[in-house]
């Protein structure tokens, strides 16, 4: 890759909130020399490979989707996106591999990644598969996080049926490994997120589990009737800021993925602004095939968003505002339309909408995200970090929107411009070969 210099840009400083004009020197995959304006640049025969004159532009870190489900065929949206890391929260890290293992500056993101999810009987996913664990034996919760360790999970991931002995027993075998535990508890019916925190859950996807304690006895698969005193649409504040500081106590960390609430209550008005990845994405089979499926449900999968939508929003402000740690994350691409790496931009919206200043926002998906996994390396335009960077053509600072006008991304210290990336796109038909070389070789060690 050489060496590269991105000059005359403004550069945002997402850790202190500040901005500069200056220069971004960078050698191989990393930032090896932030330049201020009016100092020499290194620029000459032999000295720079490639310049990038930044003149009038933003220049911010590449952004991180903290909790999506990632797959080879629309990974290169996330990075046309300007999203150049993500954590997928339940999966496969074995079918991940070939993502995984690439070099830092292939056009696809680096991925942080939970293996299969552990569940209780029996299972909201079905049976023990490839994605999903079930058990309601806690020994045998023990030696699937041990499996797990194995096969180079970077934290467990666990799901709502899961029961209390179990999860006990999964969070104490992560613990002797040093992993997190996360868990989604949309659809527990016996267990709350205070209940999770105090067996040592640390990680609370889509805010889940907080509407059980607050209203106790209450789930998604109970009655609605019984609950129709609730007013869902102004969550009760006080109940809200007491729970929070409760579980501030424990130190959790909540990846609220706002967007995929705000996507299912929308629709068919749903935010699709016309750009080139969206036009891509809406060019390909999956995940749209599997979106127009859901369409079908939309009565239902609306009747269940309602219940949650605003209580989440008003969880991720006041956890935020008590000092706890929020990021941002979209679930792609679940439910209906949350566009890989795009919808991102959208959850930024909403951190703003809801109270976020528009660092606050950016710091959710840049600074504040990798430290909230120990990744030291990404999330910061600072010398010695990997060189994970978007050029924007506007100022995210004046308005969250502009995360969306990408002129150029460069990941791992490459530059690419969108219209390289999506060229990049894999066929349906090499995704399919790679998943069925995946699946003989599962089937074959036949792993329970």
């Amino acid at each position: 890759m050489g060496k590269l210099l991105i000059k005359n840009g403004t550069i945002i400083d997402v850790e202190n909130g500040v901005s500069f004009k200056g220069a971004i020197e960078v050698e191989g995959n990393k930032i090896k020399r932030m330049i201020k304006q009016g100092e020499v640049l290194p620029e000459g025969p032999g000295t720079i490979d490639k310049t990038i004159d930044a003149k009038g532009k933003f220049i911010i870190p590449g952004l991180i989707d903290m909790h999506c489900h990632i797959n080879e065929g629309f990974a290169p949206h996330f990075v046309a996106s300007g999203v150049t890391t993500v954590r997928n929260t339940a999966g496969n890290v074995l079918l991940l591999n070939n993502l995984i293992q690439k070099p830092d500056h292939a056009s696809v993101p680096r991925v942080y990644a939970s293996d299969r999810m552990i569940d209780g009987s029996p299972g909201q996913w079905g049976p023990t598969s490839y994605v999903n664990f079930v058990t309601d034996d806690p020994e045998e919760a023990r030696i699937e996080v041990r499996r797990q360790v194995e096969v180079g999970a970077k934290f467990i991931k666990l799901y709502g049926w899961i029961k209390r002995d179990v999860m006990g027993a999964a969070a104490d075998e992560a613990k002797k490994f040093g992993l997190e535990v996360s868990i989604d508890l949309i659809n527990s019916k016996e267990l709350t997120a205070l209940d999770a925190a105090k067996m040592g859950v640390t990680w609370f996807e889509h805010a889940s589990g907080f509407a059980q304690e607050i209203y106790k006895g209450w789930s998604p698969l109970a009655d609605q009737a019984e609950w129709s005193h609730i007013n869902w649409e102004e969550p009760d504040q006080e109940k809200v800021k007491e729970l929070c500081e409760e579980m501030l106590e424990y130190n959790v960390k909540l990846c609220p993925t706002m967007v995929l609430f705000d996507q299912a209550m929308s629709y068919p008005n749903i935010w699709s602004p016309k750009n080139k990845v969206i036009e891509s994405i809406e060019n390909s089979k999956h995940p749209v095939e599997y979106w127009k499926s859901h369409e079908e449900l939309e009565a239902t999968i609306k009747e269940s968003t309602a219940v949650v939508s605003n209580l989440t929003k008003a969880i991720a402000k006041t956890y935020y505002e008590v000092g706890g740690s929020v990021v941002a994350g979209t679930d792609t691409p679940a439910l209906l339309y949350t566009y890989p790496g795009m919808a991102l931009h959208r959850e930024l919206e909403i951190f703003v909408e809801i109270g976020f200043t528009e660092i606050e926002a950016l710091q959710a998906a840049t600074v504040n995200a990798a430290k909230s996994i120990n990744l030291d390396d990404i999330g910061t335009i600072q010398e010695g970090k990997i060189a994970d960077l978007v050029i924007l053509n506007e100022n995210p600072l004046d308005n969250i929107k502009h995360t969306q006008e990408i002129d150029l991304i460069v990941k791992g210290g490459k530059a690419y411009n969108q219209e390289d990336i999506l060229r990049s796109i894999p066929s349906e038909e090499d995704v399919n070969r790679s998943l069925q070389a995946f699946m003989e070789k599962w089937e074959a060690v036949n792993i329970n």
